[in-house]
């Protein structure tokens, strides 16, 4: 007959968790557990996700239960060997006739409630804390620097980022933590890339989110805008378009439906397919039109059947692809300072020279705003001190929000497909290279007045000269041929 049975008359095995420190491990065990279920309860039923969550509820309380697993296993190995070596079996025995078992009972009782109550409280400001856009975009602020910087600026700046990259929902929930987890390994261990990718296979659809606030009623009516742009010469000349872009809507009892959100009409369906991860390349696409008709148009390269299983159904992130971290171009940026009077045009070559110096190559931010402080004074050697200085200070701020060395991020790492001239946008599918299949129909690229009216363009009097009918397009300085692209030009850069 064993030790161990000896010490117990043949009555039973030792317990060998009958020891304090397999009881503290436990204490903890049970404490991990509650703190994963009121973060996990509370988070359902709020009806809001956070992906930063899983950080608490997947990792930090499995660490503490893993801990407190460690514990009760010590305990169980030091009871076991103290028996071995004792020949004698030491019970945990609670009497509550005696004084000071009570005492110890009551201080233990008081302890396990507090414990709770502190693991409740800190669970409970923890899941506030992770909700909030600073912990999003800060707790891992190198990674996630460009994505802050650039949200801050943003139209949706004061729209939570959970908001959009969850939405409500459980199913969402669950598949955030699914995806959490892995970004905090990713994270901790740097297996992340650079640039970070957008994540478009996981995004929840549009009807969930941005028809939160934006559904489709609300399309009505059209949108007039000027553009203002700056060409390279040696005063910036100015040449701006106004035009009146067809936003559309969608609902009949308020206006007409049709214009750009024509592709958002619940009564029609837009599926298209896409040849490349970042959907720039769509030589499919399939209209479902609201008396049920169906058209297919594809480029004349297009071979095959095409899979079904990746086919998707046009919603407004096709087109409003960046709509919380939209990085500017240095084309965009400069022409925006410009327009506002940050940068004054009577700096010679103004335009040309802050692109020039914003699309250089740099290893690290510190020596891009040294490099633009240089190449400005030694340009500008013999104009106004307060005017060098005030344009230093724009292009490097044009830098800082939207230019992130460390992270390979800016513009040219995200293409934004709001309208065409920088990048493909409208001319993926318009681009008269779709035909249907009888070849009757085809996606046109030359009606530029579908979309929009130019009303006027050009610069001064030739701004105030407007025509309702619309005006065809006059490219500033020299003639296009109809059939390239804006982008083929047009890069966003130098």
């Amino acid at each position: 007959m064993s030790t161990e049975s000896q010490t117990t008359n043949g009555r039973s095995r030792p317990k060998l968790l009958q020891n304090w420190i397999s009881m503290f491990g436990l204490l903890i065990v049970v404490g991990a557990l509650f703190s994963f279920f009121l973060l996990w309860l509370t988070e359902l039923f709020m009806g809001t996700g956070n992906p930063y969550v899983g950080i608490l509820a997947y990792v930090v309380s499995p660490a503490f239960m893993m801990l407190g697993f460690a514990l009760m296993l010590y305990g169980v190995w030091w009871e076991r060997r103290r028996i071995r070596r004792t020949h004698r079996l030491r019970p945990l025995i609670i009497d509550l006739t005696q004084a000071r078992h009570r005492q110890r009972l009551i201080i233990a009782a008081v302890c396990t409630v507090g414990f709770m109550l502190l693991s409740a409280i800190g669970s409970y400001q923890t899941f506030h804390l992770t909700e909030s856009v600073e912990f999003c975009g800060k707790v891992c602020h190198s990674v996630m620097e460009p994505e802050m910087t650039t949200y801050e600026q943003g139209p949706h700046a004061r729209v939570a980022c959970v908001e959009c990259h969850i939405g409500p929902g459980a199913t969402w929930f669950v598949k955030s933590k699914l995806s959490g987890a892995y970004q905090v390994y990713a994270t901790l261990f740097e297996k992340y890339p650079r640039p970070v990718p957008t994540p478009i296979k996981n995004l929840r659809p549009a009807q969930d989110t941005c028809e939160q606030c934006h559904w489709p009623a609300a399309f009505v009516g059209d949108v007039v805008k000027t553009v203002h742009s700056y060409l390279t010469d040696e005063n910036s000349t100015e040449y701006a378009v106004k035009l009146e872009l067809k936003v559309g809507g969608a609902d009949p009892n308020r206006g007409p439906v049709g214009g750009i959100h024509w592709h958002m009409n619940v009564a029609n369906k837009v599926e298209y397919y896409a040849a490349d991860e970042q959907r720039q390349e769509i030589p499919w696409v399939r209209v479902t039109h609201s008396d049920g008709s169906v058209t297919v148009y594809k480029t004349e390269d297009f071979e095959g059947e095409v899979d079904e299983s990746k086919l998707r159904v046009m919603d407004c992130m096709d087109c409003h692809n960046r709509p919380a971290h939209n990085f500017l171009s240095p084309n965009k940026a400069v022409n925006n300072a410009i327009a506002l009077g940050r940068l004054d045009r009577s700096l010679p070559s103004i335009k040309e020279k802050a692109m020039t110096v914003l699309c250089e190559e740099y290893e690290t931010k510190e020596e891009a705003l040294a490099r633009i402080e240089e190449v400005f004074k030694e340009e500008y050697a013999d104009q106004p001190a307060e005017k060098v200085a005030q344009a230093i200070a724009e292009v490097q701020a044009i830098y800082r929000k939207n230019f992130f060395p460390g992270m390979k991020a800016d513009w040219r790492a995200y293409p934004n497909n709001i309208g065409h001239k920088e990048w493909p946008g409208c001319f993926r599918c318009h681009d008269d290279l779709h035909q249907s299949e009888d070849g009757e129909k085809v996606l046109e690229l030359s009606r530029c007045d579908t979309c929009h009216i130019i009303l006027a363009q050009g610069s001064g009097e030739e701004l105030e000269k407007l025509d309702s009918k619309g005006q065809p397009f006059k490219h500033p300085g020299d003639e296009y041929e109809m059939g390239w692209l804006c982008s083929d030009c047009h890069s966003g850069g130098i």
